[in-house]
């Protein structure tokens, strides 16, 4: 039977799909992962940071379901995708779970004790389950960039031959450290929506200050990295977008400044970096003018920009191999059949706008301040 849809288009759509589902949890659990890595800094007395994890203690478990559906997508549309990544990535996916399964548990159990030094260790605790997810998601966008150190031998199985260690260049320690930068402006942003005004938000200001300058030198010196040093990857001779998948019939070449070749063929893709930079200052404009709306639209803008910007620079590649260029998985060679990707695509179209519409009503009924005195009133708060 015939699809309506051709081989090449439902690949662009499940790239483009996956791409959305991972800008979405970093717009939505990202502010949450800031707001984290906020806590002890920007709140010190036990009201003050209570107050401070109830701005994301409405939401954060249903901001977790893009998480979910962005592995869920990968495992399901590039196969070839999720076997290497989360098996070479094993221990940095390990220390990412240990981490986001430390934060509902701190959720849970800071205020069932009075003792200072119980909530102390579990503030600390929201403070890792932040930090360290948005410092190796970081790292791990540098190492898709930069290659892993795998091959694919005869029979289509993986070998990743790269120490734990090798995942930590220069070049991913600076996509590590902006990672963080970017989700500490969203999170100073998002505690000036939803905090109360005081002592509070001029300390989030401050944060987010230093994080919003942070992060358009991180982007620059990024952009360096990529312009002048060895990374890259080519594809030799002409892709088949109708191909089947199978990497080893692709010829892919080192080719240090390649990630750049795309925005020469499509300028309209300068679009995504611009926004990255446009992004952090207006959110950096709106902290300094005390403008909430201008801070959060500009950290959530510049978030966009900067992610956009990886998948952008590096199609049609999703994930090239250093050791074996010609292992590198593409869009056009490591996706799933064709039938899979229409039958996936139907069923995101019905359940997506569903996903869309319920987390939206959710955010609109929970919107508003918190407030300290919400604290001694309301008996579901943290």
């Amino acid at each position: 039977m015939e699809l309506p849809l051709d081989y090449a288009t439902l690949r662009i759509l499940w790239w483009a799909l996956v791409g959305i589902l991972l800008i979405a949890f970093a717009l939505t659990d990202g502010f949450d992962m800031g707001v984290g890595a906020l806590l002890p800094f920007v709140a010190r007395k036990d009201e003050e940071r209570r107050m401070v994890i109830n701005t994301i203690g409405a939401t954060w478990e249903g901001n977790q379901v893009w998480f979910i559906l962005g592995g869920g997508a990968i495992f399901a549309a590039w196969p070839f995708v999720y076997a290497v990544s989360f098996s070479g990535f094993y221990l940095a996916m390990f220390l990412v779970l240990s981490a986001l399964i430390l934060r509902p548990v701190a959720f849970k159990y800071r205020s069932k004790r009075q003792d200072p030094r119980w909530r102390a260790f579990w503030d600390w605790a929201l403070f890792v389950g932040g930090f360290v997810p948005a410092v190796v998601f970081g790292v791990a966008m540098g190492n898709v960039l930069q290659g892993a150190p795998f091959r694919l031998d005869g029979d289509m199985r993986a070998f990743y031959e790269g120490p734990f260690l090798g995942l930590f260049t220069p070049f991913t320690l600076v996509c590590g450290l902006l990672s963080v930068a970017m989700l500490v402006l969203h999170g100073a942003a998002w505690l000036g929506v939803k905090a109360e005004r005081g002592p509070i938000l001029d300390r989030a200001r401050a944060y987010g200050t230093i994080a919003a300058i942070t992060s358009v030198a991180l982007f620059a010196v990024g952009g360096l990295f990529i312009a002048f040093g060895p990374l890259g990857f080519r594809i030799e001779g002409a892709a088949d977008p109708f191909g089947p998948s199978n990497p080893l019939r692709t010829a892919v070449a080192a080719a240090p400044g390649a990630w750049l070749d795309n925005y020469g063929r499509y300028p309209w893709m300068l679009i995504a970096p611009a926004l990255g930079f446009l992004g952090a200052a207006a959110a950096l404009a709106g902290l300094w003018k005390r403008s909430e709306p201008l801070a959060f639209a500009g950290s959530s803008a510049s978030t966009v920009g900067i992610i956009s910007t990886v998948g952008l620079s590096m199609f049609p590649f999703i994930l090239p191999s250093t050791i074996d260029p010609r292992s590198s998985l593409t869009v056009w060679n490591a996706s799933s059949s064709h039938g899979t990707l229409f039958i996936m695509l139907l069923v995101t179209a019905v359940f997506l706008p569903l996903i869309l519409i319920y987390t939206s009503w959710v955010y609109k009924v929970l919107w508003g301040r918190t407030s300290t005195e919400a604290l001694t009133t309301n008996p579901d708060l943290y």
